[in-house]
This record gives structure tokens, sequence and C-alpha cells, in this order.
């Protein structure tokens, strides 16, 4: 019997021997690992760099029971520290995808304002010209307000024509008709200009006067029915027998009284309807 309980001890003893000598040796590994941690430098994951287990202890080279923990042992950190590798690698591959994707938003963005700047630069430098053009227009055309204003009472003789009456005769012939028509079509619509109307008639004193005054009228009179021109633009005089400074200079400045009825016609403008045609055309920013 006290055989047996000595072998007994005695295998027990022989049984816990590994696992005493294991227990020192991952003491021994904690204590160098933490060692080592405090005096390395940080990694990617913020742990110390892995060092390899180089002592073993008796029981791990010569107890082959004791190989596959080991193994085990050596490599769980490694694959530990692996997946963190991994799942950090992914954490900065999305923050990398994130990054980029807000900087080509924002690259995007600013192409587009710059676009933006561009055409509101445009269309400054567009509304600028217009109204450059606008102003010169304006300027121009005030310019030539100022000549019409300044020539307003200045008229001048742009159509001429001469009634021919018989002696102690008063009525229009179809000539006569013909060519107050001529003279007459072309005015409707028009401004600025007048009509001068002087009757001339032969005898002498205040008979001729009334005679060629008689003839005058009846000019007036047809172009006021037949060409609805305005009274206030005809001015109608009668000369009697008044000599005739045209008639006067032809004849190396002898007057020369005229022989039986006349009346001469005058058609007199002023610039008036050259302000009146410039004021229909409008600035280019006001037809649209």
């Amino acid at each position: 019997m006290k055989n047996r309980a000595t072998v007994a001890l005695f295998v027990a003893f022989l049984l816990s021997l590994p696992a005493i000598a294991q227990q020192q040796q991952t003491t021994s590994t904690a204590t160098d690992n933490s060692s080592q941690a405090s005096s390395s430098t940080a990694t990617a994951t913020g742990k110390a760099p892995l060092q390899p287990e180089t002592h073993e202890g008796f029981w791990g080279k010569i107890n082959p029971f004791a190989r596959k923990k080991y193994v085990q042992r050596q490599t769980q950190p490694v694959r530990d520290r692996v997946n963190e590798l991994d799942e950090l690698t992914s954490s900065n591959t999305k923050m990398i995808k994130d990054v980029d994707s807000r900087s080509q938003q924002g690259i995007q963005m600013a192409s587009t304002k710059a676009n933006e700047a561009d055409q509101h630069a445009v269309d400054a430098g567009n509304k600028a010209q217009a109204a450059q053009q606008t102003a010169t227009q304006a300027n121009t055309r005030l310019t030539n307000v100022e000549g019409v204003v300044s020539n307003i009472d200045q008229y001048k003789a742009t159509n001429q024509t001469e009634i021919r009456f018989r002696p102690g005769q008063t009525v229009l012939s179809k000539n006569a008709k013909t060519a107050l028509d001529d003279l007459a079509q072309p005015l409707k619509g028009q401004h600025g200009y007048i009509v001068e109307v002087q009757g001339f008639s032969s005898g002498k004193g205040q008979e001729a006067i009334a005679t060629s005054r008689k003839m005058a009228d009846a000019v007036v009179r047809y172009l006021v029915e037949n060409h609805e021109i305005p009274v206030y633009r005809i001015y109608v005089l009668g000369m009697g027998n008044a000599p005739l400074p045209a008639a006067a200079e032809e004849q190396g400045g002898k007057p020369r009284r005229v022989s039986g009825g006349r009346v001469e016609v005058s058609l007199l403008k002023n610039d008036l309807e050259q302000l009146a045609a410039g004021g229909t055309t409008a600035p280019p920013s006001e037809q649209k």
C-alpha cells in the first residue's frame, strides 16, 4: 500500500510539472510583452509591435502535447492584430473615399460658381456696352436737336411754281391746278414747312394790289380745300405791280413790272421735319 501511494504521488508530481512550467512561461511572456509595450513607439493600431516568443521552457521542447497549444498561443496575437489592421484599413479607405467625394463636390461647386461669375461678368459687360451705345445715341440726338432748335426759324426754299392768269381773270386753269397738285401732294403728313403765296398783277395802285390778292386767294383756297393744307402754314400777300427781284437780277438790276396776272408759290422748309423723322427711331434698348 505504501509503495502504491508513493508511486501515485510521483505520477501526480510528474503530471503537474508541465502545467507549472507553462504557467511560469506565460508569466514571463506577459512580463516581457508589458515591458516592450511601454518602451516601444505607437503603431497603426495603437498597440505595441508583436515580438516573437523565444523562451519555450523545458517542457515546451520535450513535451509533444504542448506544441499545438504553443503554436496557437503564438499565432493568436498575430491573427488578432491582422484583424485589427483589416478593420483599420477598411476604416481608412472609407475615410479616404469620403474625403475624395467631398473634395470632388467642392471642386464642382467652385467650378459652377466660377462659371456663374464669368456669366455675370459677360452680362455686365454687355449691359455696359449697351449703355454706352445708348449714351452715344442720346448725345448724337441731343446735338441734332440743338442744331435744329438753333435753325428752327431758318426756312429754305425747296420747291417753287408759278401760276399764270389771263388779264382780268382770277380763276385757276387746268394747268395751274396740275402744278399746285404736284406741289401739295408730297406735303401730306409732313412738318416744318410753310407755303408762301405772292400775287402780282398789272395796273397801278390799289386796284393792282386787290387784283393780285384775289389771284393769290384763289391759289390758297385750292390748296386748303383740295389738299387740306392748314391755313396757318400759308402766308399770302398781294404785291400788286411790284417789281420782281428775280427779273431785276436777270436784266442787270433793272426792275421789271409784271404784265398780266401771276402768282408765285414757294415751298419753304426748316429742319423740324428732320428732327421728327429722327425721333421715330428708338434706341436699341427700347426696341425689345
